[in-house]
């Protein structure tokens, strides 16, 4: 279905303003799959707090342009869907990684992470990293871990003259 003139540049900036606003996108080749199959990847999505949203390849080039991203070959070729990642990533590509298990027509093609290019290969090891809170939960684990290490390692000496005392006076009040 062709679009008029005034349509196209409304989608154009449509496309503009989630690539600006996005942490990361990722193509996918959608080619089979039935409306069903989409809705749910779209779901999945926007559960994550990103979009999912099938693309005019003309209008994708156009806006990837505007915001200085290269366009490696075959990325915006036959049918083509992005996922924009407004606030997690890897919650994100895990969704569509499930999604492509579960839908066999769902192929990644590559995507971009701020300026940097992403292969396929690279887009499906970013689907495997945990969730943003998981990644804060550890990294807050391990910048604790020195800091209870210390602790425990200055209270040791006071805790054993405390039981150095309480051993002796239990002694004393038996004696």
């Amino acid at each position: 279905m062709a679009l008029s003139k005034q349509r196209k540049e409304e989608v154009l900036a449509q496309y503009k303003e989630w690539m600006s606003q996005s942490q990361a996108l990722i193509l996918m080749d959608y080619k089979g799959a039935s409306v069903n199959d989409m809705e749910e990847a779209r779901a999945k999505v926007r559960e994550t707090g990103g979009e999912f949203h099938v693309v005019k390849n003309r209008l994708a080039k156009l806006a990837l342009k505007a915001n200085d991203l290269d366009i490696p070959e075959g990325y915006l070729e036959n049918s083509t869907a992005i996922g924009f990642a407004f606030d997690d990533v890897a919650s994100t590509a895990k969704a569509l990684s499930d999604t492509a298990k579960e839908v066999e027509a769902f192929q990644f093609k590559g995507g971009y992470m701020g300026a940097e290019v992403l292969s396929s290969a690279q887009v499906t090891a970013l689907a495997k990293l945990p969730p943003l809170p998981v990644l804060r939960a550890q990294l807050l684990g391990v910048l604790q871990a020195p800091a209870g290490k210390l602790v425990r390692t200055l209270a040791e000496p006071a805790r054993g003259l405390a039981a150095v005392i309480k051993a002796r006076s239990e002694e004393s009040a038996a004696a």
